[in-house]
């Protein structure tokens, strides 16, 4: 009897592992990464959609505002289109009615924050257009840390694009390879500039409209090159194997002058935060004490003195550090 229960045992264990690795096995076969990329392979072999899950609108204008009489209204500024591009090139799903939504939220959030302490108005004012500014400076923030990441791929995107052209394939055909192969965000603007294509746009616009929604200077060599190559001729893959030695070492340059301005970046820093964050330690732990700055006519004259000299060394110092290559 025993041996038999044991011997029952045994097998309900391996058939527990057996169907372990087997359900294991499926997973990795059908959902796993090598599978993945040879789906998307397949696809692009097809002339499938592979990976691009994205539609663009067929509309020339994008949407402002989910409410038509708004939108209109938002179509008719300058700014608004303005705020627009800069979403776009953050890669931000905001409308520019959201964007303008939150940056009011922001500006009137800001001063209620500080509405437990006894802050001088001038403060108030300050910090409301701080917040008011705070959505800014976030999607700028966005937008540069994207471009920088577009920067870094556009070698890679050369090499690519050299190699499947020595390889045969036409450069509409290519632009949806490398839409599927590279990695975001740069597969992203060639599955819209693809998408753009099929649905009928001249391929001189499509390229014009990515190197709208990207504005490297990199990336507008590769498009100039491409659009003469497409009017005269010429060998496109070695002018697009040049372009990415190109980029390469002035990527490698900018690092080079990126880490001898490090100390004067920091210093910016630390200078122009210093100021306020003594005021709010001060704040904090003497409130009488540093309040006779905005009680006393001569100590708000004072505030704002000190407020305009930070701004201006703050403008001066990035003036100095930032080097434009």
């Amino acid at each position: 009897m025993d041996a038999v229960f044991y011997g029952f045992v045994v097998l309900v264990f391996a058939a527990v592992i057996l169907a372990t690795e087997g359900i294991y096995l499926w997973w990795i076969g059908s959902h796993g990464a090598a599978a993945r990329r040879i789906a998307r392979r397949l696809q692009v072999m097809s002339g499938g959609a592979g990976r691009s899950g994205e539609r663009i609108s067929i509309l020339k204008q994008r949407r402002y505002s989910g409410n038509p009489a708004l939108d209109r209204l938002l179509h008719g500024m300058r700014l608004a289109h303005r705020i627009d591009a800069l979403l776009v090139q953050a890669g931000s799903r905001l409308s520019v009615s959201q964007f303008g939504a939150w940056s009011l939220g922001c500006m009137l959030a800001a001063p209620f924050a500080v509405s437990a302490w006894p802050a001088p108005w001038p403060l108030r004012v300050l910090l409301a257009g701080a917040g008011f500014g705070l959505p800014w400076l976030l999607v700028r923030r966005a937008r540069r840390r994207r471009l920088l990441r577009i920067e870094r791929q556009l070698p890679e995107a050369a090499d690519f694009i050299a190699r499947a052209l020595r390889a045969g394939h036409s450069f509409s055909n290519v632009l949806q390879i490398v839409g599927n192969e590279l990695p975001e965000p740069l597969s992203l603007e060639f599955r819209i500039a693809r998408e753009e294509i099929n649905y009928g746009v001249p391929m001189n616009e499509a390229l014009h409209g990515m190197a709208a929604r990207i504005p490297l200077t990199d990336l507008r060599y590769l498009i100039i090159a491409v659009l003469i190559q497409r009017e005269s001729g010429g060998n496109l893959a070695e002018i697009l194997c040049n372009i990415s030695q190109i980029i390469r070492a002035r990527l490698k340059l900018v690092a080079h002058v990126r880490v001898l301005s490090a100390e004067g970046r920091m210093s910016a820093w630390i200078l122009g935060l210093m100021p306020l964050a003594v005021m709010g330690v001060m704040l904090v732990t003497s409130p009488d004490y540093v309040g006779m700055l905005w009680k006393d006519p001569a100590g708000v004259r004072m505030l704002w003195y000190g407020a305009g000299m930070i701004v201006f060394g703050v403008f001066w110092l990035r003036r100095v550090i930032r080097i434009r290559l």
